[in-house]
């Protein structure tokens, strides 16, 4: 009988890799504005209000990736100067990507979405963050999460559906965990799909309920009338002294290890294979989003994608030769 993991027991797989995020917290004097906001008060105030309760901040604009309209513009046009084909006999609807600073890994990313380009698509599903057994599974229901390109609206009515039947923390604009997974392909979407809706939800909990969220998801979509893509977030083996991760010393030796590491884990990103996904990451830590990752690939199934189509994989090793290093797969259904 095949059974999954506990929740302690994929965190343990991945310990060295997981992130615990600090809530960020609502400073008393800009809980004072909520009540400004309600009544007819000068126009500057009246947009640093809907600013400070509307729209989430993105924090990793300036540092992860470039914090302005043309900076973002010209790196997108670059990655997209030297993508691989979008091959492969897939629907493309949906795709996995990497999430590491787009020095690293946002040509990947880029590539992934580019290829998922259509017309017509309502909202796109994303699920991240980093696997633990800590903390809740969450979602954002309103106001929009912001980009150098231009904010991203909230599906709050699609959002507000899963919440009716699922247990899942909400997130709001000024009351959040940071997170990197998903923010780092935000301005991805916004330049190939500028009236899309976005549906962020973090997937933190290697449990059998945590895929029914995936599946639902689907589901939900179709009772409301949605065109859609689904997006899972997720890196792969993190390895060496930086993540206390070394089961191969360092050299030549290491590099070919989490080769073949990430191999296996991409393998089943592949075949479609969620429940393994979870199984896999807790042997060998060759995923740091397995609960996200899985569940994006459960949706995918339920939209009726039956393969992947891996687009490119190297590590920051390819980018930046060093004792530690990351796995990154972009892969397309």
């Amino acid at each position: 009988m095949h059974t999954l993991p506990s929740s302690s027991e994929i965190a343990g797989g991945i310990d060295s890799i997981a992130r615990r995020r600090k809530m960020a917290r609502m400073p008393f004097f800009i809980s004072a504005l909520i009540f400004f906001c309600y009544i007819n008060i000068p126009t500057n105030l009246n947009l640093v209000c809907r600013f400070s309760f509307m729209i989430r901040p993105a924090e990793f604009a300036g540092t992860w990736y470039p914090g302005d309209s043309e900076g973002c513009k010209s790196q997108i046009e670059d990655f997209l100067e030297k993508k691989k084909p979008c091959d492969g006999d897939v629907l493309k609807i949906g795709g996995i990507v990497p999430h590491a600073g787009w020095f690293f890994s946002g040509k990947i990313a880029c590539n992934v979405i580019s290829c998922l380009k259509d017309e017509g698509v309502d909202t796109i599903i994303i699920f991240g963050k980093h696997t633990t057994p800590f903390g809740s599974n969450s979602i954002m229901t309103s106001g929009e999460w912001e980009t150098p390109l231009g904010n991203l609206k909230i599906d709050s009515e699609f959002a507000e559906e899963l919440c009716e039947e699922f247990n899942l923390k909400v997130e709001t604009p000024t009351h959040y965990e940071s997170d990197n997974t998903i923010e780092l392909q935000l301005p991805f979407i916004k330049y190939h799909f500028p009236n899309v809706k976005i549906l962020p939800l973090g997937i933190v909990r290697a449990v059998l309920e945590s895929l029914e969220i995936g599946s639902r998801a689907v589901k939900i979509a179709r009772e409301l009338g949605r065109k859609i893509k689904i997006i899972g977030s997720t890196d792969l083996t993190h390895y060496g002294p930086n993540y206390g991760f070394t089961p191969k010393g360092v050299g030549g030796e290491a590099l070919e290890w989490v080769k073949a590491n990430d191999k296996r884990m991409i393998d089943l990103f592949l075949a479609m294979e969620p429940e393994e996904i979870l199984k896999e990451a807790g042997r060998n830590s060759n995923c740091c989003c397995p609960a996200a990752v899985a569940t994006a690939i459960t949706a995918l199934k339920n939209a009726g994608a039956r393969k992947g189509h891996l687009i490119d994989y190297y590590t920051s090793y390819d980018i930046h030769p060093d004792y530690s290093f990351v796995g990154y797969a972009g892969v397309i259904y």
